[in-house]
């Protein structure tokens, strides 16, 4: 290989490396994004729960190893708390995860590029 060729290859090697490494992290992304989801599922589940009981109903929650008897009320705005501050997080890792895949369709293009580039010079010799 000449010294045109060897940095083309060098640039490729560079992009592959940069691809493989957004790929790790958006399969950590979609794992974080499944746990977030699955969270929001079960939340909505027990403020669906609350919803149902009447102001004569207890509400207990687990702290540890002792049940603590909690307001309703209190119950139920917590669980909204929790509800909204989830799905902030999931449009976050949405987002990030849309970016990350643009970013991969770039080092794809890269790629390919100095693959045909690659190609073009070896054919030259």
């Amino acid at each position: 290989m000449d010294k045109n060729s060897t940095a083309l290859y060098k640039k490729m090697q560079a992009e592959v490396e940069s691809y493989q490494n957004l790929q790790k992290s958006c399969v950590k992304v979609v794992k974080q994004r499944a746990l977030l989801e699955s969270q929001l599922n079960e939340n909505k589940c027990v403020l669906d729960e609350l919803n149902l009981l009447g102001p004569e109903n207890k509400v207990f929650k687990l702290f540890g190893p002792v049940l603590v008897k909690q307001d309703l009320e209190d119950s139920r705005q917590n669980v909204a708390k929790r509800i909204e501050y989830i799905s902030k997080e999931l449009k976050s890792s949405t987002d990030t995860l849309e970016n990350m895949e643009k970013d991969m369709l770039k080092h794809r293009e890269a790629v390919s590029k100095y693959q045909q580039q690659f190609q073009v010079a070896a054919a030259m010799k």
